[in-house]
């Protein structure tokens, strides 16, 4: 090798390490704790008791697993009837996988000059025993076609030996990345698999543009001591946008511009902390382009999702009109304060005027109690409502953690879900799930054929 070979090679394994370095400070601190670290160390493979529902081995990288889950479900519900699901070949389940990955990777990279960055394990290299991690030779052409097996915990490595062992491949073009995964497609089914995709869409996305997109720099994207992922890694794998919030567009606050999500996302996230006032969801993830969401506890995500394509027919006025309506209203009473009138009437471009908000404010608050009823408001405003979903239709959700699962065992829920003519809208600790679902659909109830467990 000449000396400006070996230079060139000194220099590209230099700025290797440094981005893998990068990347290792992002997403776990100064401090790698081992024990979270194996809690992500696992590969992507299917239950066997529903042979398209990925199964996640321990809590923590649900943050990966679900988005990814329900872009596999959103490529389902577009080619095949769900009836047909039970019967779904292997190879297609690794199809799916493909796609699902391909198209996380794609809304990752840059619009303008996109260039994609895989991450894989160098398996020519030792471990710190000596040994090559080949686990693909302990296993047989069938299972590695099946991915059914979980390879977690098949290797004890250490953080430190992961990273030293990672390989960054440069492709072009989208169509390259998903030939690259459909050749190394069992590669992501082994230990590290989740892993790799995520380091893959940082890699793309780049790091300089993920801390432009996030608020808080001083924490990991992976927490250190539970080993969840943070909303901006959540948001990463869901949109492409590693930003800390999931309202529509930018917003200011006090003075300080904080960055959402900015388009109509391909899949939704809902969230129970939306419920307890933590997070305010826009109506980007709330009416994705697919009956798909991710569904978001305290501690854990899953996913909801439905056959029923009128879920996510575009927005009417009315039903911008009540989102808007219940984002002033007070403690969730169906009414706002007659000072808030001008403030809703401005959200929705409507007339706000100073002199005709006061004459609005007389006739709907025709008592002079202070406040607006919504259904007051509505009749007003909009007295000609055009529901664009159907009051009936059917849900099915996932929880990818067998102990969540009744008998261990990763299935999809199925629930008849009905929309009553009153709000229901309340707190419930004893069921999350319709907590959580009412943020979308404050009338709604669902009988489920097994309760659904979202934590």
């Amino acid at each position: 090798m000449s000396q400006q070979a070996a230079t060139e090679t000194e220099e590209a394994s230099t700025s290797r390490e440094d981005l893998i370095n990068d990347v290792k400070k992002l997403l776990w601190g100064s401090n790698t704790k081992e024990d979270v670290f194996r809690q992500w160390a696992q590969g992507f493979y299917f239950s066997p008791d529903e042979k398209s529902a990925l199964v996640q081995d321990e809590g923590g990288p649900c943050a990966v697993i679900a988005p990814l889950q329900a872009f596999i479900l959103k490529q389902l519900l577009s080619e095949t009837d769900i009836t047909s699901w039970a019967g779904i070949k292997p190879e297609k389940c690794n199809e799916l996988l493909v796609k699902a990955m391909t198209e996380i990777i794609a809304q990752a990279a840059d619009p303008v000059d996109a260039k994609y960055s895989i991450v894989l394990v160098d398996k020519s290299m030792s471990t710190s025993n000596g040994e090559v991690p080949d686990s693909q030779n302990q296993m047989s052409s069938d299972e590695q076609v099946q991915g059914n097996v979980s390879q977690s915990g098949s290797l004890s490595i250490e953080s430190n030996n992961f990273h030293s062992r990672l390989r960054i491949h440069t492709l072009e073009n989208i169509e390259q990345v998903e030939q690259f995964f459909t050749v190394h497609i069992n590669t992501f089914k082994e230990q590290f698999g989740v892993l790799l995709l995520l380091y893959s869409v940082i890699c793309t996305k780049g790091i300089s543009q993920i801390k432009l997109e996030i608020s808080d720099l001083t924490d990991p994207l992976i927490h250190s001591t539970f080993g969840y992922g943070c909303q901006s890694l959540i948001n990463l794998m869901l949109s492409g946008r590693a930003v800390s919030n999931v309202w529509d567009h930018d917003q200011d606050v006090g003075g300080l511009k904080l960055k959402g999500i900015d388009k109509q996302n391909t899949v939704g996230f809902l969230t129970l902390l939306e419920k307890l006032r933590f997070i305010e969801v826009g109506s980007f993830l709330k009416s994705p382009s697919h009956p798909v969401w991710v569904l978001g506890s305290e501690t854990h995500l899953t996913v909801l999702f439905s056959t029923e394509k009128k879920l996510v027919s575009p927005e009417t006025p009315a039903e911008k009109a009540k989102r808007v309506f219940k984002k002033y209203e007070f403690d969730e009473n169906n009414f706002i304060y007659t000072d808030s009138l001008q403030d809703v009437l401005a959200e929705l471009d409507l007339f706000c005027y100073s002199e005709y908000v006061e004459i609005m404010k007389k006739k709907l608050d025709k008592d002079n109690d202070g406040i607006i009823l919504l259904n007051s408001f509505m009749y007003e405003f909009f007295p000609e409502e055009d529901r664009t979903y159907p009051d009936t239709f059917t849900l099915y959700h996932y929880n990818g953690l067998p102990r969540s699962n009744p008998e261990n065992k990763v299935k999809y829920r199925k629930g008849e879900a009905i929309l009553l003519e009153c709000t229901t809208s309340s707190f419930s600790d004893r069921n999350p799930m319709l907590t959580v679902l009412q943020t979308k659909w404050p009338t709604i109830d669902v009988q489920w054929d097994m309760n659904p467990s979202i934590n």
